[in-house]
């Protein structure tokens, strides 16, 4: 009896050792698929970022660079052991490191698939934050970006009346020592400049003030520039004659 009770030990502890063994194997299954959902999962985020980027890099007129790093990670694989799986996570094979992930090529990466996979994660997150702020500064212009479409374009226009307000005290000046005629310089005061300051003024707006992922042109306020370069350039210049009465 005593060979038959040693026997049956052994037959409860083999059956132990197995049933452990299959709640092992079960617990291993879903890490792979747990695995596997996230290393899919992170592909397609990197997928719809490189496609976005494209996107930004066209509207923005900037030439699309193929990143090779832009694209679905490689599935972490180990030396396969017994009865794995094809394309499954296994245990690391003779002679690895405890602990370490050998990849598609034989290269090694220290660390827990998982603890990788969080991680590559946390990269992924940091990449569409990162993106999002540097779309939301593509939506501003060039030029003043933190002032409203109206307070730049006032600026700009009053800014190009100012410089044809310094290039009529030159032809002033010019007129005073005999170099340009008055009926030039009153066509050029009353008409000339304050056209060209305005035209000056839009074409900046039109080029400086458009966001790069704009689709439409920016308001220029056509009007309203025309009225102030038409307005600060003569009063500018009745200024000028009245200093320079003064002053004689």
């Amino acid at each position: 009896m005593a060979g038959y009770d040693e026997y049956a030990a052994a037959v409860r502890q083999l059956s132990a050792r197995i049933r452990e063994g299959e709640r092992g194997a079960v617990a291993e299954a879903e890490r792979r698929r747990t695995l596997h959902a996230g290393v899919t999962q992170l592909g397609q985020r990197l997928a719809a970022q490189e496609q976005r980027l494209a996107q930004l890099a066209a509207a923005a007129g900037l030439p699309a660079v193929a990143d090779p790093a832009l694209g679905p990670p490689a599935v972490p694989e180990l030396a396969p052991g017994p009865g794995a799986l094809p394309g499954s996570v296994t245990g690391p094979g003779p002679g690895a490191a405890p602990g370490s992930v050998t990849g598609p090529g034989g290269s090694g990466v220290d660390g827990d698939p998982a603890v990788v996979l969080a991680e590559t994660g946390r990269l992924v997150d940091e990449v569409d934050r990162l993106g999002q702020q540097a779309e939301a500064l593509a939506q501003r212009p060039t030029l003043l970006p933190t002032w409203s479409p109206t307070a730049r374009a006032v600026a700009v226009y009053a800014g190009c009346a100012a410089v044809g307000a310094l290039i009529m005290l030159v032809l002033v000046v010019a007129n005073g020592i005999g170099v340009v005629d008055g009926v030039t310089l009153g066509a050029l005061t009353c008409a000339g400049l304050p056209l060209i300051s305005f035209v000056a003024g839009w074409l900046v707006l039109g080029r400086w003030g458009r966001p790069a992922l704009a689709t439409t042109d920016p308001p220029r306020y056509a009007p309203l520039g025309f009225f102030i370069c038409a307005l600060l350039v003569p009063i500018a210049y009745c200024v000028t004659l009245v200093v320079f009465r003064l002053v004689r």
